[in-house]
């Protein structure tokens, strides 16, 4: 495999931007960086407390990652940073490992930062963005509405206050039943007012700027009512006292075997924030006119995150939300996440503080909002009516992810997207055809009136040959001639032939020569270059019994003329 090119032209494509950046790009990237900021903060305290990790670790993981991401990336509005599907991933990879918010709960999570961007650089270098390929969008989609799902059910631990596991749907149906009795009025309520609020006040409010707004204001109104009404009792939780200042740049301890148990959720963690991240920067790569580069995005989702695990933060990726917002706000550059990222250490060096009273409800409430908009049935439908293969991965993926847990269920979703795939592929779909009378257009005969003759079969092969199928066009060959005792000819199609491999050339010489000793001839037409290479380099060229044809209108012309209408 190739390494990717190390020069600054590729590993930092910021030349682009930064060598004519002008000034009326630093207000729009300005005025688009408050905007996010507000959202940022909120929510990397949010998505910090969903992993599981200290909130102000939302913050670490805000501002360096997005630097880096601002010079090495190729999108020019994708916001990088704390994310809710990737945060959940965190916590369900450490969960089992350590007590969550401990000192080596939030070591581990360094270390799975730093081995994402390891693994996410690495397959940057060596050129295999191709591997978002190798998810489809069903299962992707299910991934996110699953995920979404859990992340909100997880939520109502701190809107109600009450101890709840929320790994899986199973785990949260035991413990909600067995805590519905500990739920009190008091820690409920700005919880579900503050869901309220988040629900309905956009209908009624018609200013985008203030609904952008809206969730940093309930965090600064909720804060100034718990600091003015006090909380001497603590009947309402709060984020309690965040650290001031910024975490000094170090490698998070590790050893081989922490190592070996956080490489899976590592790669899976990689691959998701990946697929997450690219998508995301399509959907705005058009109108921005970027020249997105999978495997550029690679390394630098690799870089931001090595930066996370180094810089006391957690796994990144692409937010939708942010990058939305970003984008609407008037973002010329990457230089709005810059600025982004140095207004969020003024908030680490000055502010913390001030959020010290921020009830966790209303970040959950934040969350719960964001989060349930994902949660939709239509999807599943729409996909089964028009794919029943796809539906049914779709499916899988869900239960797997809501039942079993995050890692699982896509790993389960994925395979399963394989095998549906093999099984396609092993089950070609394979026509007779005819001709169309009057034109020089062969049809499948099942579902045209069409023109044949009884020394002569057609077959059209509407897949690529291969050990999977091969033996299923020879059983069509089979049963026509079992059936046609006047045959003399078969003719195979390969207008839709991409690819042959060993396994099939193999079958198609010894069909030939099966063929042979009943009298009856076998050709070819409409063979596209990559099979004609291969086809030349075997011995069927020069032991075929009948002809190549360029087209099969030629091909029915040589051999049975009679057939055609003028």
């Amino acid at each position: 495999m190739k390494l990717l090119p190390l020069n600054l032209a590729k590993l930092f494509p910021a030349r682009k931007w930064l060598g004519h950046y002008q000034l009326s790009s630093f207000k729009s990237d300005l005025i688009a960086a408050c905007i996010v900021l507000a959202m940022l903060v909120p929510q990397g305290m949010a998505y910090a407390m969903l992993a599981g990790l200290p909130p102000i670790m939302g913050i670490y993981a805000s501002i360096l990652p997005m630097i880096i991401y601002a010079f090495t990336g190729s999108s020019t509005t994708l916001s990088i940073g704390p994310v809710a599907i990737i945060s959940m991933m965190v916590f369900a990879a450490l969960n089992p490992l350590f007590a969550v918010g401990s000192t080596a709960y939030i070591e581990a999570a360094c270390l799975l930062a730093l081995l994402v961007g390891i693994i996410s650089l690495l397959l940057g270098l060596f050129r295999f963005g191709f591997l978002i390929q190798l998810i489809s969008h069903p299962v992707i989609q299910s991934f996110i509405i699953a995920s979404a799902l859990l992340i909100a059910l997880g939520q109502l631990k701190f809107l109600l206050d009450v101890p709840l596991q929320t790994s899986n749907i199973p785990e949260f149906i035991i413990s909600f039943s067995q805590n519905f009795h500990a739920i009190s009025l008091t820690g409920i309520s700005f919880g579900f007012i503050s869901v309220l609020i988040l629900f309905f006040l956009p209908k009624l409010i018609q200013s985008d700027f203030l609904n952008k707004t809206l969730p940093l204001l309930l965090v600064l109104f909720s804060i100034a009512v718990i600091s003015f009404l006090g909380n001497d009792d603590q009947a309402i939780r709060t984020v309690g006292i965040i650290p001031t200042g910024l975490p000094s740049l170090d490698f998070p301890t590790w050893n081989l075997s922490l190592v070996q148990q956080l490489l899976p959720s590592a790669f899976m963690i990689a691959m998701i924030s990946f697929v997450e991240s690219l998508a995301i920067a399509q959907a705005t790569a058009l109108q921005k006119r970027d020249d997105l580069n999978s495997n550029q995005e690679l390394i630098a989702l690799g870089l931001a995150n090595i930066a996370a695990g180094i810089n006391s933060g957690f796994p990144v990726s692409g937010s939708l939300s942010r990058t939305v917002v970003n984008t609407d706000a008037g973002a010329k550059t990457p230089m709005s996440g810059v600025v982004s990222s140095l207004l969020m250490i003024v908030v680490s060096l000055y502010l913390t503080g001030f959020f010290q009273n921020l009830p966790l409800a209303v970040l959950a409430a934040t969350i719960f909002v964001s989060i349930w908009k994902l949660v939709t049935l239509t999807p599943f439908i729409e996909t089964w009516k028009y794919s029943k293969a796809d539906g049914l991965a779709m499916w899988v993926t869900f239960f797997g992810v809501t039942c079993l847990d995050i890692s699982t269920g896509l790993i389960i979703g994925i395979v399963l997207t394989f095998a549906l795939l093999l099984w396609r592929i092993s089950r070609p779909h394979i026509a007779v055809i005819g001709l169309i009378e009057g034109t020089q257009h062969f049809r499948n005969i099942s579902n045209y009136n069409v023109i044949t003759t009884p020394a002569i079969v057609s077959f059209r092969v509407d897949e690529n040959l291969s050990f999977l199928n091969a033996h299923v066009l020879k059983g069509h060959v089979i049963t026509e001639v079992s059936q046609n005792p006047l045959l003399q000819h078969v003719v195979i199609n390969c207008s839709s032939i991409s690819n042959i491999d060993l396994s099939a050339l193999e079958m198609l010489e010894d069909l030939n020569q099966e063929l042979k000793q009943l009298h009856i001839q076998m050709h070819l037409s409409e063979i596209k270059s990559p099979v004609m290479d291969r086809l030349s380099k075997s011995q069927l060229i020069n032991e075929l019994t009948g002809q190549i044809f360029l087209s099969h209108y030629q091909a029915i012309q040589t051999l049975s003329p009679e057939m055609l209408v003028e």
